[in-house]
């Protein structure tokens, strides 16, 4: 049976994510240590002991999401299952640099400091309340991308993220992204549901954290990952770290191709999905592109166990 492990992005933080693990694995602790100080800050009090709101703020969420799912990953390492016993690993938009450094791509350290600024950078290239992002429900990304287009009226919108069959999120312009909700309802779209972001990502109003991030990743080292990785952009496995490098920055501005990166998955042979981190939205999505997908939440000490012995 091949597996892919996969790592969520925002929305997947909650207060109290990863504690248990960090208890129950001095391993996984270091790895919160290892993130506190790369940031110079006690994050990980943040996250077990501090209030949703700051947590969910984008500087705060994308550090912290990786962190947790570098944790179960470190747990399931100490439990004798490494990245290698993945075919391949990907990620939704932050959890592509979980993915990477899951793979020994980048060090965790820089990609806690990569996160920090990524998320600095995203929430200050457009002012609080110019932007929007809405889920549409129940059209597909070509439907989306019509309605986008319509929408947009000389203002930014975008189809940004293909989740799965039947949801595709818009981005851009708030008032465009409020005629994309209602041009979608028209054309048969379930719903539509603005999203409560603190910015319109993965479209061209990103521009700006684009390039603060073509110059933070300049700096970095990237390593080839030990199993390939599936980049958003681009739906395919990427091993070469400068392309790594160029995607990376790509995806700032870049629709997050999360269903037919699955779809990717599975024609490679991967019939069995493991989400690691917080949360279970990915396994939800990678049920509706293909019910045949086996999935796994892998995010507390129970589940590392059963992780395990599903391999023996």
């Amino acid at each position: 049976m091949s597996r892919a492990f996969v790592f969520p992005g925002q929305g997947a933080q909650t207060i109290g994510m990863g504690k248990a693990l960090a208890d129950a694995y001095p391993e996984a602790q270091a790895i919160f240590n290892e993130v506190d100080e790369a940031l110079g800050e006690n994050l990980s009090k943040l996250i077990w002991e501090g209030d949703q709101e700051t947590l969910t703020l984008t500087q705060n969420a994308q550090p912290a999401l990786m962190a947790t799912s570098l944790a179960a990953m470190k747990a399931l390492d100490v439990e004798g299952v490494t990245v290698l016993r993945a075919s391949c690993v990907a990620g939704h938009s932050l959890g592509e640099y979980s993915a990477l450094a899951a793979a020994g791509a980048i060090s965790v350290g820089d990609t806690a400091r990569l996160l920090r600024t990524r998320g600095e950078a995203m929430q200050a290239a457009v002012p609080v309340g110019e932007g929007a992002m809405a889920a549409i429900l129940g059209l597909d990304f070509a439907a989306v991308q019509e309605v986008a287009e319509a929408a947009a009226q000389g203002e930014v919108c975008q189809a940004a993220n293909d989740n799965d069959p039947t949801q595709v999120v818009v981005s851009g312009s708030k008032a465009a992204v409020e005629r994309a909700a209602e041009i979608a309802k028209e054309k048969g779209a379930r719903r539509a549901v603005m999203l409560p972001v603190s910015a319109p990502f993965h479209c061209a109003l990103m521009q700006p954290a684009a390039d603060v991030m073509a110059e933070a990743l300049a700096n970095v080292e990237i390593k080839a990952p030990k199993v390939p990785v599936i980049a958003n952009v681009r739906a395919a496995a990427v091993t070469d770290p400068d392309e790594i490098r160029k995607l990376l920055v790509e995806q700032v501005t870049g629709s997050v191709r999360w269903r037919e990166s699955v779809v990717a998955m599975t024609a490679s042979g991967v019939t069995e999905f493991w989400e690691i981190g917080a949360g279970k939205a990915l396994s939800g999505m990678i049920r509706k592109i293909d019910r045949a997908n086996g999935v796994r939440a892998v995010g507390t000490p129970e589940d590392v166990r059963a992780a395990v012995e599903s391999l023996a």
